[in-house]
C-alpha cells in the first residue's frame, strides 16, 4: 500500500497592504501582499481507503475531523473533479500553531491536494491544482509552492519573487490567544473604508504608493539588511489597539535586538527578523526570560523557497 507523508510549512506575511473593496463586488479586499513560505511545518500522511470514505484524525484539541476540516474540503473537491479514484485516510501532525495568521488550515488543504494527485496518479498540472487552491480559500494556492511571492486581488494572483531562502526568523504566539481574521477585516472596512481606492486608477496608484515596490526592489537585490524597514501590515491598526498582548511582543522582540519585526496576518503570531540561527536562539531564550509566561510559545526557524513537499517521517 502506498503512502504518502508530506511537509506542510506555514506562511507569514512580510507585506499586506488593504487598497480597498474589490471592484467586483463580491465582498473581498483588494490587497498587496508578499508572502513568504518558513520551515515551521504541520505533518500531513495520506492513507488510501478501500471505499469512498474520507477520514480526518488530529489529536490538537482545536482542529475539526470533521467535513468543516478543510483539509477535508479538499479531499472532497478533487473526488467531485475526478471521479471515483477511492477515499482517504487523512492524518495531521500539528506543529503550525492554530488560529495563528500562518495559514495552518490553507496549507493541510494543498497538501492533501497535492499528495492526493501523487496517491491517485491524477497528473495535474501546476495550474490544475492552483485553480482548485483557489476554490478553497485564498491562501491556499500560495502554500501550494510556498517560497516567497508577491500576491494581488483576494491573495490568490501570485508572482513568484527571488527566493529569501535561509533568513532566520523567530515567531510568538500566545496559546491562547486567537483572532478571527474575518473580525479583523471587517474592523478594518469600519474604521478605514473612507480611505479606500474606488477606481482602477485610484488603486493602481494606491499600490504604487504604499511601499510595497520599495519592499520588492530590495527583495530583488536580496538586501537582508534593509529588508526590515519595509516590513508593512495594515491590520496593525486595529488589531495591536484590541490585542495589545500583540503590541507588548511587538515592542519586546524591537527592544531585544530584532531586526525588524510584525504581526503576520491577522495575527496574533509576532515575527522577528534577526542575523543568524544563534541570533534566533538567544531572541527566543531573552523572550522566555522576560515573559516567564508558559502560555507564550516562540519558534525559531528560517525562510524556506518550498511549498508542499514530500518527507520521510516516522509513520504512527
Amino acid at each position: 500500500m502506498t503512502v504518502y507523508r508530506l511537509a506542510a510549512p506555514a506562511k507569514i506575511n512580510l507585506f499586506l497592504q488593504i487598497i480597498g473593496d474589490r471592484l467586483e463586488g463580491n465582498g473581498f479586499h483588494e490587497l498587496v501582499m508578499v508572502m513568504q513560505a518558513v520551515t515551521l511545518a504541520d505533518h500531513i500522511e495520506l492513507v488510501p481507503r478501500l471505499d469512498d470514505d474520507i477520514y480526518i484524525d488530529c489529536a490538537h484539541p482545536l482542529v475539526p475531523c470533521d467535513p468543516s476540516n478543510l483539509a477535508y474540503r479538499a479531499a472532497k473537491l478533487l473526488q467531485k473533479q475526478v471521479g471515483d479514484r477511492g477515499g482517504v485516510d487523512i492524518y495531521i501532525e500539528k506543529r503550525i500553531p492554530v488560529g495563528a495568521g500562518l495559514a495552518g488550515g490553507s496549507t493541510n488543504a494543498a497538501a492533501v491536494l497535492v499528495g492526493l494527485d501523487l496517491l491517485w496518479d491524477l497528473g495535474l498540472t501546476q495550474a490544475e491544482l492552483q485553480s482548485l487552491a483557489a476554490q478553497l480559500g485564498s491562501d491556499v494556492p500560495f502554500c501550494l509552492s510556498g517560497g516567497t511571492a508577491l500576491a494581488l486581488g483576494r491573495g490568490d494572483e501570485l508572482t513568484p519573487l527571488i527566493s529569501l531562502e535561509g533568513i532566520s526568523v523567530v515567531l510568538a504566539k500566545y496559546r491562547s490567544l486567537a483572532v478571527s481574521t474575518p473580525w479583523a477585516y471587517q474592523t478594518y472596512r469600519q474604521q478605514f473604508q473612507a480611505n479606500y481606492a474606488q477606481t482602477p486608477g485610484e488603486q493602481e496608484q494606491k499600490r504604487l504608493q504604499g511601499g510595497s515596490p520599495e519592499l520588492l526592489r530590495t527583495i530583488a537585490q536580496h538586501d537582508v539588511k534593509n529588508l526590515s524597514q519595509y516590513l508593512k501590515n495594515d491590520l496593525e491598526n486595529v488589531v495591536l489597539r484590541a490585542y495589545p498582548q500583540v503590541q507588548n511582543l511587538r515592542q519586546t522582540f524591537t527592544e531585544l535586538g530584532a531586526l525588524g519585526t510584525m504581526m503576520s496576518g491577522s495575527g496574533p503570531t509576532v515575527f522577528a527578523l534577526v542575523e543568524n540561527d544563534l541570533k534566533a536562539e538567544e531572541l527566543c531564550q531573552a523572550m522566555a526570560e522576560k515573559f516567564q509566561d508558559t502560555d507564550l510559545e516562540l519558534w525559531p526557524c528560517k525562510f524556506c523557497s518550498q511549498g508542499i513537499h514530500l518527507v520521510d517521517f516516522p509513520s504512527r
